[in-house]
C-alpha cells in the first residue's frame, strides 16, 4: 500500500517497498497524522498463502482505525497495548486453526517524543549523528539461542547454524501471544533525528553500514527510502523477502 510522502505537522515521511523474489506482497504499511501526532507502522505477514496478507492488512487497518479515536498523548500507550490484544484475537478468529500471523512495528511521533510498540522481527531504529540506534528487540529464537550460548548449553557455532534461528517466538495471530514490546515512557528525540521502521526484508538484505551510507547523504526521507529499496534490488539476493521501509523526520 503506497501512501504519498506527508509533511503535515512538520513531520516528513518517506516510504519504499519491494516484493523481492516472492510471488506475493505480505508486507503492509501505512501512516497518518492527527492532531495528536503522526502514526507510522509496518506489518510483515507470516506464511505464504493469503493468511500472511490477511494478517498484516488486518493489523495495520485496525491500528489505524483505533488511532483515529486517540484524543491525547496520554492515551497512546494504552492504545498500543489494547489494540495489539484486539488484533491478535481477530487474526486468530480469521485463521480458524490455519497457520498465519504477522509482525508489527508501530511508532507515534508527538513533537520530539517517540512512542512505540513492536512484536516479531520488524525493526524500529533511530538515526542520530551518522549512526543507527536500535529501539526494539527482535522476537526470534536467535535471542533464546544466544542465552543458551551464554549459559554454556551450546556453542556459538551451533547457535549460528541452528535451523530455528530466525523463527519468531512472538507475533500477532499467535496462540501464546501475551503482549507487544511497548515503552512505558516515550523516547526523547533530538533535533536532526530520523526514525526508521522496516520489515526484516530491509535489515536482512542491507547492513547497518550500507543503510547509514544512504542516510549520511542528508536527503529528504522519501529519497532515502527509495535509495534503500534500490540498494536491495542491486543486491539481487536469490531469496529476497518482501521489504518495506518508512522514514520519519522532524516533528
Amino acid at each position: 500500500k503506497q501512501t504519498p510522502p506527508a509533511e503535515e505537522s512538520g513531520v516528513q515521511i518517506g516510504n519504499g517497498q519491494t516484493i523481492g523474489s516472492r510471488s506475493e506482497q505480505d508486507d503492509y504499511f501505512a501512516s497518518m497524522t492527527t492532531p495528536v501526532g503522526t502514526l507510522a507502522l509496518v506489518a510483515d505477514g507470516i506464511s505464504g498463502m493469503a493468511n500472511g496478507r490477511m494478517s498484516s492488512t488486518l493489523a495495520v487497518t485496525t491500528f489505524m482505525k483505533e488511532y483515529s479515536k486517540v484524543t491525547r498523548p496520554e492515551e497512546i500507550i494504552t492504545y498500543l497495548d489494547r489494540t495489539a490484544a484486539v488484533v491478535n484475537r481477530n487474526i486468530l478468529q480469521q485463521l480458524n486453526g490455519q497457520g498465519g500471523g504477522t509482525t508489527l512495528a508501530v511508532v507515534v511521533l508527538v513533537g520530539n517524543r517517540l512512542y512505540y510498540g513492536a512484536v516479531g522481527d520488524s525493526m524500529i531504529t533511530i538515526y542520530r549523528n551518522g549512526e543507527f540506534m536500535s529501539v526494539n528487540s527482535k522476537h526470534t529464537a536467535e535471542v533464546l539461542l544466544e542465552e543458551k550460548v551464554l549459559a554454556g548449553q551450546m556453542t556459538a557455532e551451533e547457535a549460528k547454524d541452528s535451523p530455528v534461528r530466525y523463527h519468531l517466538i512472538n507475533y500477532l495471530g499467535y496462540e501464546g501471544f501475551s503482549s507487544m514490546e511497548i515503552a512505558d515512557t516515550p523516547l526523547e528525540l533530538l533535533p536532526g533525528d530520523q526514525v526508521m521502521v522496516c520489515s526484516d526484508g530491509i535489515h536482512e538484505a542491507l547492513t547497518e553500514i550500507e543503510l547509514e551510507t544512504i542516510m549520511r547523504k542528508g536527503l529528504p526521507p522519501q529519497e532515502s527510502a527509495e535509495q534503500m529499496i534500490e540498494a536491495v534490488h542491486r543486491k539481487g539476493l536469490k531469496h529476497q523477502d518482501n521489504a518495506t521501509v518508512i522514514l520519519l523526520s522532524g516533528g
